[in-house]
């Protein structure tokens, strides 16, 4: 893949921003329809079984749907792609309130879900190239960024909920905002065409082994921050007989930690490189989960889901710019590692459900601690597609110059 003329100093700059706006955005949409859940559960007149179900699809339409990501940016550019791709995101978010029952509530989050995860590919693979051509990482800011616009648009769903206003009529004027914002950011990233001699990728292919094996190291953080996120309030409510107030304010607690750790990792990678990093990262979160589990008071669990956080916070952004420079599709590979961590996302908040229901909560964040712990041990698959290489090799022989 190359842009129509080459990118400059300036206009990478201008990219970086471009996709950091997009990432704000994608984030802001979901951010816009958790909060409004549950009038949409009372819209559809849907119990607490069937819209777990519900939820569910969201994840299934992402992973059938995001293969396709990379033939659509070979075809139409990436641009255009994510110009497309984005507005489809954005405007999705009207569906789920207009569902009037089960069955058109689970077809209108599948929708969502797929448009979600092919713009989710094609803003990650252009998040790759900017950090490619920069050389030095983007990629846990703009990750931040995403948090970060998933904090305002719940904070504006919080404001319309509290207001009592009819989430179809918020959706819609979400929306609305969203996808111009969305369109005006879109201008400013590179502009990616396949070369006329490049073979156009497979419309729908199995993410290459690669993807698989750095897959599974995001798919250890995504299980640790799903739990987490899904099950800290319950954690402290019922094993530390914790008050709801407090109990809640940990999962926010656990939010804003993530996205300051994201905001903040590009200088730490930078410094440190991904994997050294992740096995850091890995430690602390195998920590926090061991002050989760024996923890005798709220404060200490507070302080293991914070480490937890702190944690596994880069190491979804690390991954896919791992996928995506290794093999000659990045989308591809982006696409598959996105497929894996979005199957974590799913099966985390089920998974602790279950094996608390078998034996306790306490031996649920046993396990999350085993998959934190994991981070140590995988870490290593970062090395042959990040910048580790690059930086050993320079390290080793002085005359190397750096890439330009």
């Amino acid at each position: 893949m190359a842009d129509e003329g080459h990118a400059g100093p300036r206009q990478l700059v201008r990219a970086r921003f471009a996709v950091a706006a997009v990432f704000c955005v994608h984030g802001a949409v979901t951010g816009s329809f958790a909060t409004r859940i549950p009038w949409i559960q009372d819209h559809a007149g849907v119990g607490a079984g069937q819209l777990g179900l519900a939820l569910a699809f969201p994840a299934l339409g992402a992973s059938v749907a995001m293969p396709l990501a990379g033939a659509i940016s070979h075809r139409f550019g990436a641009r255009n792609a994510l110009r497309g791709l984005l507005t489809l995101w954005t405007l999705s978010l009207t569906l789920p309130a207009l569902a009037p029952n089960l069955v058109t509530l689970c077809t209108a989050l599948f929708v969502y879900g797929a448009t979600s995860g092919m713009s989710d590919v094609a803003m990650n693979a252009l998040g790759v190239e900017v950090e490619n051509r920069l050389d030095r990482s983007i990629m846990s800011s703009l990750h931040g960024m995403w948090s970060a616009g998933a904090l305002i648009g719940s904070a504006g769903g919080t404001l319309a909920a509290h207001l009592g206003s009819d989430a179809r009529v918020h959706h819609a004027v979400a929306a609305a905002v969203l996808t111009a914002l969305g369109l005006i950011a879109c201008q400013g990233v590179l502009d990616l065409r396949g070369s006329p001699d490049e073979e156009p990728p497979p419309r729908f292919t199995l993410p290459p082994k690669s993807a698989v094996i750095i897959g599974a190291v995001g798919f250890c953080a995504v299980f640790a921050e799903g739990a987490s996120l899904d099950w800290s309030a319950v954690y402290l409510r019922d094993v530390l007989d914790t008050s709801p107030g407090l109990a809640a304010a940990s999962t926010t607690a656990f939010a804003l930690t993530m996205a300051v750790a994201r905001l903040a990792g590009d200088r730490i990678v930078d410094r440190f490189g991904p994997v050294r990093t992740v096995r850091v990262g890995g430690v602390l979160a195998t920590a926090g989960g061991l002050m989760v589990v024996l923890a005798p008071h709220p404060a200490l669990a507070m302080t293991g889901f914070g480490c937890l956080g702190l944690g596994v916070a880069v190491v979804v952004p690390l991954a896919f710019a791992a996928a995506g420079r290794n093999g000659p599709r990045p989308s591809q590979a982006i696409a598959g590692v996105a497929t894996i961590t979005y199957t974590s996302s799913l099966i985390a908040p089920s998974a602790i459900g279950a094996v608390a229901d078998a034996t306790s909560l306490v031996v649920s964040f046993g396990l999350v601690t085993a998959l934190a712990f994991g981070l140590v041990l995988c870490a290593g698959v970062l090395r042959s597609a990040g910048r580790d290489g690059v930086r050993a090799a320079s390290q080793e022989s002085p005359a190397t110059e750096p890439r330009p």
